[in-house]
């Protein structure tokens, strides 16, 4: 299989399904966005974290890419002339957004209660998470952005959101697990 196609030089590009779009699309943007964050999730599942957290991102990544093929294909290429789907694959579903809300709550037992916002840092493990997070926002935004311009199969957004919340919390977990500090966010005050 060759890498280079040459059909993008001109700033269009294909969606699953055949439709030329330009590279700046918002459907272009969003699952761009979430192939950014699958790769910040493979730099934390680098680091020297535990085996199941290596798993459960693993899963996640895995998961990304389901995401990003949905999100490729437009409404109206979804399915084929025969009537059958396109993409046969098994889509993003409840199950699999409640188990990131398993892991969240798993997680969550070993954390101390949270009662500041907190400031990302103080390790670079704890660092990538929290890059992927924010990326994991934005891929959530821009896929909110394209559900107002066309249809979007609403479990990405539920899983996008969800999928935040467990970056949060890992990020979380991680600085106990490394050892490192938490610094809470104090605001300063109006003198």
């Amino acid at each position: 299989m060759k890498i280079y196609t040459k059909t993008g030089d001109t700033g269009k590009t294909s969606l699953f399904g055949g439709t030329r779009v330009p590279k700046y699309h918002t459907r272009i943007e969003a699952y761009g966005t979430i192939d950014e964050l699958n790769a910040y999730i493979g730099l934390v599942r680098d680091q020297e974290i535990d085996t199941h957290t290596s798993d459960v991102l693993l899963n996640i990544q895995t998961e990304l890419f389901t995401l990003g093929a949905m999100l490729a294909t437009p409404p109206e290429k979804e399915l084929l002339k025969s009537g059958k789907e396109r993409l046969n694959i098994e889509k993003t579903n409840d199950e699999k957004i409640s188990l990131l809300e398993q892991e969240i709550d798993l997680m969550n037992e070993s954390l101390p209660p949270m009662t500041n916002f907190i400031l990302p840092g103080g390790h670079t493990t704890v660092s990538y998470c929290h890059i992927a997070r924010c990326i994991c926002r934005r891929a959530e935004r821009i896929t909110t952005q394209l559900s107002d311009e066309s249809s979007v199969n609403p479990q990405i957004l539920m899983y996008l959101n969800r999928l935040s919340d467990y970056l949060f919390v890992l990020a979380r977990k991680l600085t106990l697990d490394t050892k490192s500090q938490e610094i809470p966010w104090i605001p300063v005050k109006n003198k």
